[in-house]
């Protein structure tokens, strides 16, 4: 029997690029578009995006090009903008977000989930009552409230992360279907749990999908570079961005820990790079030595084993659950 492969892809704004260079080489090895390969890709933030990008068959090239080109669009400098984020509660134009992922997929842009050609979860959270949305393709498992939407309109809810941008009001023209509650305004799916989103995309496929199950199923889960030695904050501007870190930069090992504890016959694969400095989500100015990064993970990379469930070196099993023990660490 084929395996079903899924692949989930973290958020992390502007390090998107390391997981983009990690594409880069899969379609070099395989010579066919990443979601020739995989049957769901699931993505929070800036994994939305990229998850996207690739259900809407972009080659990898031009998503990894698409943060080098257009991500001073995403997050100009501006000056003043602690003040403006202190005032608006945002430092950056969701409008202009949404322009530029609309304008990077092209026409499939405007495709509803369901019109995608594989299996999608993106991820959200809403305003007023903290529920988490996973925007996904109708099936007859599930509710069937979010097919309909929009790529793009869903792509941008995930990737508002707060403070940075503002929220995304989710446009539904003709309101919701019958027995489906409207979704709302939307923040940033990486709020709380969902960063990492790779057990959401387990649940996905093997409660709500048809044709997936843990024996046969191959996960492929790439981070976006993780700096674990943040210095203790010692007053309130610090603190705050420490706390905002640490609901948008996702319990990744705690996601990790819980596809592996709840679905051992899946062959679960953790793909990350440990980051020798803090990396902001908004760091334009680091781009190139994300792209070393990038390049150097990507290297490290046996697509052919990865995908024949052979490879060790990022295989995921007793121990090998946290960070430092998965993560690839910089030569």
């Amino acid at each position: 029997m084929k395996k079903r492969m899924i692949l989930s892809i973290d958020g992390g704004g502007i390090r998107g690029i390391i997981p983009a260079c990690a594409l880069v080489r899969l379609e070099k090895v395989t010579g066919k578009l990443t979601r020739e390969t995989f049957d769901l890709v699931a993505g929070t933030s800036t994994g939305a995006i990229i998850a996207a990008a690739v259900a809407a068959g972009i080659p990898a090239t031009e998503i990894r090009d698409l943060y080098l080109r257009r991500a001073k669009e995403v997050f100009p400098s501006r000056p003043f903008s602690f003040i403006r984020r202190v005032i608006t509660g945002s430092m950056y134009s969701t409008k202009n977000l949404h322009r530029v992922i609309a304008d990077s997929l092209g026409t499939a842009s405007r495709w509803s989930l369901n019109e995608a050609p594989i299996d999608l979860l993106l991820t959200a959270k809403r305003i007023p009552d903290g529920r988490p949305w996973y925007f996904v393709k109708d099936t007859p498992k599930n509710a069937r409230c979010t097919g309909r939407l929009n790529l793009a309109d869903c792509a941008t809810a995930s990737a508002a992360a707060p403070t940075f941008f503002a929220p995304f009001p989710m446009p539904e023209p003709g309101g919701p279907p019958s027995g489906c509650e409207p979704v709302g305004t939307l923040v940033d799916g990486g709020v709380g749990i969902a960063g990492n989103p790779v057990y959401e995309a387990c649940i996905e496929a093997f409660d709500y999908s048809v044709g997936y199950t843990p024996a046969d199923t191959i996960v492929v889960s790439l981070g976006t570079g993780r700096y674990v030695q943040l210095k203790k904050p010692t007053w309130i501007y610090p603190w705050l961005n420490w706390v905002l870190g640490q609901l948008l930069e996702s319990p990744e090992e705690q996601q990790t820990e819980i596809v592996w504890r709840l679905y051992r016959e899946t062959a679960l694969y953790r793909i990350d790079i440990a980051l020798n400095e803090d990396i902001g989500l908004d760091a334009t100015k680091s781009i190139p030595e994300l792209q070393r990064y990038g390049r150097e993970l990507a290297d490290r990379i046996d697509w052919e084993a990865v995908l024949t469930a052979t490879d060790r070196r990022f295989f995921i099993e007793a121990g090998k659950t946290s960070h430092r023990r998965y993560a690839h660490r910089v030569s």
